[in-house]
């Protein structure tokens, strides 16, 4: 499905409603499935936490010792399952996934499960799924491993440590990336009791019984989902306001270091009872912008369109993990940027964009089965008219997100 935007009628002031942070629902899913008297409010509606929620309760509900598993492009799924397949005693997994999805390396988790006792194999290229999985009892509790890669491989981990016998202790070997997701497992972990510690480059987490009692945890609504609302009301006109509901002023989220980034585009975060405010104001944008986005890397693409839509210049700087993720976001951004005029260059870990005077208008963006491709370059459609190819991709994270942009005044239309 292809989809022309174009922005005619603005509704100056609009609330929506955001489901819940895919990356906390991911992580709570998982430990619920390990701790049964979890009980979660406003978890994710995406594609992505769907294909966990339904992988973890199709091997509750088992036909044989032997499944199956496709998480197609989700790629968190893939690294939290893997870790809790290891663990399954008796129990035989095969986990695949996309085209896209057995391009993406994952030896440094394999790596680190199986010296820990866990039971992993290749089924076609070695270091990429599918892979499979026998389950089995770890009792070994250290394992070092590279954290400059993703930080999903260090909470997969992480996730299942409370249920080993011994606990666990992980040992980062080098600067770490996206800090706050690691932070957020910790916390999730230490909200239903688990006791953890973390120490320099050393975190260590103590095995956790089953409690007696129910504990419910609300999951704040996603910040990364919020990026683009940041970016309509950065380009909007001043006095444009958008109220996102379900977020708080000290969160678990990284990306949740858009409230300050974006005051450099005149946006104002007002915090009020479980709701944000997204209120356009005047301000002196600058000529440039310099930022390393290591602990939140998610954001680069939403930056460097806003940007690019005010004609500045910007050197994005911390971007390693976007080679390996829906696509090589790094390329893709330069590619699509350079259809609407930018002069862009990339490298392996950051970006740099110079001050453009001109967009060229009706430009189709393609999205590389990338959901935050479409929605980040959504945002132009204030500045030209655009087509986003394969729109419903959004559902991976985002499946609303359509909806909500004819909310505040876009026109959308299908194409061919």
């Amino acid at each position: 499905m292809n989809l022309k935007l174009s922005y005619n009628l603005p509704t100056i002031k609009t609330n929506l409603q955001i489901s819940g942070s895919k990356s906390e629902t991911n992580r709570l899913l998982v430990l619920q499935a390990l701790y049964p008297n979890l009980v979660l409010e406003n978890t994710s509606s995406s594609d992505d936490s769907e294909v966990m929620l339904n992988a973890l309760q199709n091997f509750q509900l088992p036909t044989s010792n032997f499944q199956l598993v496709d998480v197609h492009h989700a790629g968190t799924a893939m690294r939290f399952l893997t870790t809790y397949f290891a663990i399954q005693e008796g129990r035989e997994v095969i986990v695949t996934g996309s085209p896209r999805m057995k391009e993406r390396p994952i030896t440094i988790l394999v790596d680190a499960l199986n010296q820990l006792g866990a039971e992993i194999t290749y089924e076609e290229k070695e270091g990429f799924p599918p892979l499979r999985i026998r389950g089995n009892k770890i009792v070994k509790n250290r394992v070092a491993l590279p954290a400059n890669v993703s930080s999903q491989y260090i909470s997969a981990l992480l996730l299942i440590a409370p249920k080993l016998e011994n606990g666990l202790e992980l040992v980062l070997e080098g600067e770490i990336t996206s800090l706050p997701y690691i932070k957020m497992t910790l916390a999730l972990l230490n909200q239903i009791g688990v006791k953890t510690l973390f120490e320099n480059n050393t975190i260590k987490v103590t095995h956790h019984p089953l409690p007696n009692t129910q504990q419910l945890i609300t999951v704040e609504s996603d910040w990364s989902s919020a990026s683009y609302w940041y970016s309509i009301v950065a380009l909007s006109e001043i006095g444009f306001q958008v109220t996102l509901s379900n977020f708080k002023k000290n969160g678990l989220q990284g990306d949740s270091a858009l409230v300050e980034i974006y005051k450099n585009f005149g946006v104002q975060t007002v915090f009020n009872d479980k709701e944000i405010s997204l209120c356009k104001v005047e301000t002196l944008i600058p000529e440039t912008l310099n930022l390393n986005l290591n602990n939140c890397p998610d954001l680069a693409q939403t930056i460097a369109v806003t940007c690019f839509g005010f004609g500045i210049s910007c050197q994005l700087a911390g971007l390693h993990t976007l080679k390996i993720k829906e696509t090589d976001r790094l390329e893709a951004l330069q590619t699509e940027l350079t259809k609407l005029g930018a002069d862009i260059q990339v490298t392996s870990e950051a970006l740099r964009l110079q001050p453009a005077t001109y967009i060229h208008p009706n430009i189709s963006i393609s999205t590389y089965q990338d959901h935050r491709m479409a929605m980040a370059f959504a945002p132009l459609a204030l500045k030209t008219n655009l087509i986003i190819e394969e729109a419903e991709v959004v559902s991976k994270s985002y499946p609303t997100f359509w909806n909500d942009l004819k909310k505040v005044g876009f026109e959308i239309t299908k194409v061919n």
